[in-house]
């Protein structure tokens, strides 16, 4: 063998190894395998035995809104994709929230108990599954970096087809916050008054790197080629827009919520969104005991009593 060929072998191999670990990375993190349609009696519960004391609120919950009369809607995203959600109405004329569910979740597990908050607050609920994920269409999960423009097709949905009047609060949770709070940056119709981001991240590359060491990874070395997956393979960069670069730019009203025991997304991460909000009516409320996405069903007074308090001036 030519000894200058040894070079350019070593080369090629570890393109080859550099371009497996970003197809791995990609895959592992950003691609979202079609689910199958769940049977009349399944009720997914989030995995991790913080859920098991919850299990059964969960399933009432679940159980309640799949009994609830709603509506089932649609839109097509800017490329093309259909996204599906659903509609339930408190009243004719009463405040709506568009809710967005969390990574790898759905609508109907992740925001089940969304619907009952809602209509304690008179309020109605737009849930809504994100692209890839639930009953909408898609193989890519971007953070909240697409999921923020299917945000804006939402509330343009709501002002065209359901009330042109409406006022609309876009609520969100962990992977859902992070899409509200990158959403409240952008030009919005002044029907939206206000924001709820429970549990969000302050951006993908944080949350991907934490999640990473969690799982004794070395992020510095991986997250680039997870980085350049989500370019090369997802259509999206997920350094560009974080949610706590686009509270600098927010002018409505936001409440986070978080719980001070969380281990997936850190509490320390809503108080660095918090302080990064730029607008004069924002509020921070910790829930004690809390883990991730467990604020309602842990201290569901706290919850009621801070909602109503923070938008009765809007909504």
């Amino acid at each position: 063998m030519p000894y200058w060929l040894i070079p350019l072998i070593i080369l090629l191999a570890l393109l080859v190894i550099g371009l497996l670990i970003v197809c791995i990375c990609f895959f592992k993190i950003f691609y979202s395998v079609r689910k199958q349609p769940k049977h009349p009696e399944e009720f997914p519960i989030p995995e991790g035995r913080i859920y098991e004391p919850h299990r059964e609120q969960m399933i009432q919950w679940m159980k309640e809104i799949r009994a609830m009369d709603h509506t089932d809607v649609s839109v097509k995203s800017f490329d093309g994709l259909t996204l599906r959600g659903q509609y339930f109405e408190y009243e004719n004329g009463a405040p709506i929230e568009i809710l967005f569910h969390g990574y790898r979740g759905t609508a109907e597990r992740d925001l089940c108990g969304g619907v009952y908050r809602c209509f304690r607050l008179g309020h109605s609920a737009l849930i809504v599954d994100h692209r890839g994920s639930g009953n909408s269409e898609g193989r890519v999960i971007t953070f909240g970096a697409k999921e923020s423009r299917d945000c804006m097709t939402w509330i343009d949905f709501v002002v065209g087809n359901i009330d042109k009047n409406a006022k609309i609060i876009i609520t969100g949770i962990s992977m859902g916050a992070a899409t509200v709070m990158v959403t409240a940056s952008k030009e919005l119709p002044p029907n939206v008054v206000g924001v709820l981001a429970d549990c969000g991240y302050t951006s993908t590359r944080d949350i991907i790197k934490k999640v990473m060491r969690d799982m004794r990874l070395p992020p510095n070395i991986l997250y680039p080629f997870a980085r350049l997956g989500a370019i090369l393979f997802g259509g999206f960069d997920p350094d560009a827009d974080s949610p706590v670069e686009s509270m600098k730019k927010c002018s409505i009203p936001v409440i986070f919520f978080h719980g001070d025991v969380d281990d997936y997304v850190p509490c320390s991460m809503s108080e660095e969104n918090y302080a990064a909000c730029a607008s004069e009516h924002k509020r921070l409320v910790v829930i004690s005991g809390a883990g991730h996405g467990l604020c309602f069903p842990i201290d569901k007074t706290t919850y009621f009593a801070e909602l109503e308090d923070f938008f009765a001036p809007f909504a």
